[in-house]
């Protein structure tokens, strides 16, 4: 285990070289939380791979595919799914917007109020759960490394994210992602998935040796695969991580083109992942619980080194989905809340810097110690994909396809979706499908309803939007112009 253990431990240890070269670069708000929208194709795609590719995508990826075969890979081809969709139908505008956080849209498009307020709060509820749940996922990880305390993996692992995400901000986490994607290539489709399909007899041996079912594409049910569509495709459509990235394209190309590469390769990760669970179902099939399967086939099958660099590739798709869910909970924190409360001020782009590196730090300590403090990590990141979805999807595709959508619509559209979701997960359970079903229709009855009702958008409001999304607004002249790559 020594050759494993230096793996990782080289690996950790250029996470923080890189934040410390990061820092030197985020000279300015937009190049600390945005990477100064500078980032050419081949950094962009797999930086946004990176990110949407987590330990829930890794682990538990592997784990549904032992569990369902084939169709466990659904999951993660959602995701896929819905990355492609925001690439080819949303990414150009969004990125044209020249803004920082998703709230920002819904005020440029609705004209402010207090639609943009609550749905910062929401959203920042979301990325801080995102955040917690990926950092919990260290636990495991460094169990079957070191058999390690969870309290002790998690202060760890949280500690090295934080660490670099406040350093360099974006820059510091593009260049670690841009590793992560590396790794986990390397780690998980070139090394464990072909010796875990030759671990277990070839494809013809797992047929013999497993139930038709596992090989059915639709074999995890219709119900759940509409479930996964609901929360993590939609989800990808409007969640301020994912967003943040999209902000960081040089240009509209990159951002649609790059994101298509992104998609497809999460396509593929998601069918490696199915079929490393099935190899490990016909390898061990007792397992107590299905997301133990990655971690066995890891520590029992694969040669010294090569065990590391694949628990390297599990950590690096960890460390890539917290420190980004980390970036947008602090950037929505300071830009959405926090500055709202205290009344927009002028201040320097330095001071800046240090005001969005200080709530990087002090969400990154809360994320810590609320991962060490919860128990069902499952219902944790389901409360938080239910709000975001249920309240928030219908506002912010509403603004970007129909004119007639008003701010007072938003408004109810947020409250009542919210609302809903919440009073149907106290009825029905946290994990049940209802909540976001029916959280997403009384979302979209009200914003249809309510806008229609009240007088539309202020014409002056439409046009300077429109100007935004076109990329011809005069407050763009403040944006650093991006070097030629």
């Amino acid at each position: 285990m020594a050759v494993d253990y230096t793996v990782i431990v080289v690996y950790l240890a250029g996470m923080l070289a890189m934040g410390w070269w990061g820092m030197r670069r985020a000279r300015s708000k937009s190049e600390f939380l945005v990477a100064g929208r500078r980032l050419g194709p081949s950094l962009y795609s797999g930086t946004m791979a990176a990110i949407v590719l987590g330990g829930a995508s890794t682990i538990g990826g592997v784990g549904l595919g032992y569990q369902y075969g084939l169709s466990g890979a659904w999951m993660v081809f959602t995701i896929g799914l819905g990355l492609l969709a925001l690439s080819v139908f949303f990414s150009a505008r969004i990125a044209r917007l020249k803004v920082y956080t998703v709230s920002e849209m819904l005020d440029l498009r609705y004209g402010g109020g207090r639609a943009g307020v609550i749905s910062g709060v929401v959203m920042w509820a979301y990325t801080l759960m995102l955040a917690v749940t990926s950092t919990i996922a260290y636990a495991t990880i460094f169990d079957v490394l070191f058999d390690m305390h969870r309290t002790v993996a998690i202060v760890l692992g949280g500690s090295i994210v934080v660490a670099y995400s406040t350093l360099g901000g974006m820059w510091s986490i593009t260049l670690t992602d841009m590793v992560q994607f590396v790794v986990k290539t390397v780690g998980v489709l070139l090394l464990l998935l072909p010796i875990a399909v030759v671990k277990a007899g070839g494809f013809s041996e797992m047929k013999a040796q497993l139930p038709t079912e596992y090989f059915d594409p639709l074999g995890i049910g219709g119900e759940t695969i509409f479930t996964y569509v609901l929360i993590y495709t939609f989800g990808m459509l409007i969640g301020q991580d994912i967003w943040q990235r999209v902000f960081t394209a040089r240009s509209d190309r990159t951002a649609k083109w790059g994101g298509t590469v992104a998609g497809t390769y999460c396509l593929a990760y998601a069918l490696a992942g199915a079929v490393i669970g099935t190899a490990a179902r016909v390898l061990y099939p007792k397992l107590a619980s299905a997301d133990d399967a990655f971690a066995t086939i890891v520590k029992d099958e694969l040669p010294v080194g090569v065990r590391g660099l694949v628990l390297a590739a599990a950590l690096a798709a960890v460390m890539s989905t917290s420190s980004g869910a980390l970036i947008a909970c602090a950037t929505v924190a300071n830009n959405d809340i926090w500055s709202r409360l205290r009344g927009r001020s002028a201040e320097g782009e330095r001071d800046e810097v240090k005001g969005n590196r200080a709530f990087i730090l002090l969400m990154g300590l809360a994320v810590i110690a609320t991962a060490i403090a919860i128990d069902n990590v499952v219902e944790a990141l389901t409360v938080a994909y239910n709000l975001l979805v249920g309240g928030l999807l219908v506002p912010i595709l509403g603004g970007l396809v129909w004119k007639r959508g008003t701010v007072h619509g938003a408004l109810a559209s947020v409250v009542v979706g919210g609302l809903a979701v919440i009073v149907l997960m106290a009825t029905y359970g946290i994990l049940a499908n209802e909540p976001v079903y029916y959280g997403l229709l009384a979302s979209l009855a009200a914003y249809l309803a309510v806008s229609l009702a009240t007088p539309a958008t202020d014409a002056a409001v439409l046009a300077a939007w429109r100007e935004r999304l076109a990329g011809r607004s005069p407050e763009l002249a403040s944006e650093p112009v991006p070097a030629p790559r």
